[in-house]
């Protein structure tokens, strides 16, 4: 079988291996067990390859190179102008050659995928919208486009459409799904956390500014100035790290706040087992994975109730939903800290809810999408 993948994620090729944003790869790969030919339609990046990257681990794969676009100034979409239609060939043609086409949204790159499938009624076709569903939820319009084109059961024909969470108006094209990091044999008995020394908070996550870094450093500052022996650690790169830092120094932080960088898949593994909470004051997720893994190894998440986060949380009995307000927020965290017995529930349920997310259940899922 051929499986065609269309992504918007950058690949850099290096030693005749092609390497992207590891998570994503990892996903990739479970896709790949099924397939005798990987098709990736993608752009090439020209960066070197970091801690977070992950290599394909398919033995027949095929690159088609396609130029990444956006349409944010004038002068982009000028220069989107040029390069849409030799995308589309592309795309047009190696959708033609697919026995299963595998889009990745949302994305401009993502959209015009969208646009391209409705040429290819047939053929079995599969979406993986891997931001926040919610038809509520404030989102740039192309993103609401591709969310109307791939919903519609007209334009877009056998199709699955993967998304996270389930809402009113859902269409049959539409399934919701989960995605997963670690599998069954990974799994260890809860360790449970005393709160009686230092409390350990982390961030795992692209430092820029959707993801709020400032908001968890700033919670942490609430935290240290109630007199809580706290730390938080934030693992991940992004254009935030000088503002991060500046604040850090200039709010006298440097004993409890920890700039990590970014780290591979099993020292990650081993900073959640070490942590209490996992927090993530994102403004828009889809299911966010750094949340998912930390309650697989214990942490008590803190986050965002954006997307599908009040289902992951039961709606706060697994976890703590901010609401944005710096004082309310503390006062939440400073609480839980204070009731070793609702830390221990929360904990124990969050821990109990993730186990059920394996990747042995997620490729279970894939391959009957595929076979």
């Amino acid at each position: 079988m051929n499986l065609t993948i269309i992504t918007s994620v950058p690949h850099v090729k290096e030693q005749n291996q092609y390497f992207a944003y590891a998570p994503y790869v990892n996903e990739m790969n479970v896709w790949g067990k099924y397939a005798d030919d990987l098709v990736i339609v993608a752009p090439v990046s020209n960066e070197s390859i970091s801690a977070i990257d992950g290599a394909y681990e398919h033995t027949n794969i095929k690159f088609n190179s396609i130029l990444k676009f956006d349409v944010l100034s004038v002068k982009a979409i000028l220069e989107a102008a040029f390069c849409i239609p030799k995308n589309f060939a592309t795309l047009f043609k190696a959708m033609q050659k697919a026995d299963h086409i595998h889009l990745r949204c949302p994305g401009n790159i993502g959209l015009l995928g969208c646009i391209v499938q409705i040429f290819f009624p047939n053929k079995p076709k599969t979406a993986k919208y891997a931001g926040n569903w919610d038809p509520k939820s404030k989102k740039p319009w192309t993103y609401i486009l591709q969310q109307k084109i791939l919903s519609n059961t007209f334009l877009t024909k056998n199709m699955q459409v993967l998304i996270y969470g389930e809402w009113n108006g859902q269409t049959k094209n539409c399934k919701s799904f989960f995605t997963a990091s670690y599998y069954e044999e990974e799994k260890k008995p809860l360790n449970s956390k005393s709160l009686d020394s230092k409390v350990t908070f982390i961030f795992v996550g692209t430092l820029v500014k959707g993801k709020n870094p400032i908001y968890a450093i700033q919670l942490i500052e609430g935290l240290v100035n109630k007199g809580f022996d706290v730390c938080l650690n934030l693992y991940g790169e992004g254009l935030e790290r000088h503002n991060l830092e500046d604040y850090i120094l200039k709010n006298n932080l440097t004993e409890f706040v920890f700039l990590r960088g970014n780290q591979d898949k099993e020292s990650l593994k081993k900073a959640y087992q070490e942590s209490d909470f996992v927090v993530l004051p994102s403004d828009s997720e889809g299911w966010p994975k750094a949340i998912a893994e930390g309650m697989f190894w214990g942490c008590v998440p803190i986050v965002t109730s954006v997307s599908c986060v009040p289902f992951m949380l039961d709606y706060g009995k697994r976890g703590v939903l901010l609401d944005k307000k710096i004082k309310e927020d503390v006062f939440k965290i400073a609480s839980l800290l204070n009731n070793k017995k609702e830390y221990l529930d929360k904990q124990q349920a969050a821990f109990s809810w993730s186990q059920n997310y394996t990747l042995d259940v997620f490729e279970a899922e894939i391959k009957k999408m595929l076979v």
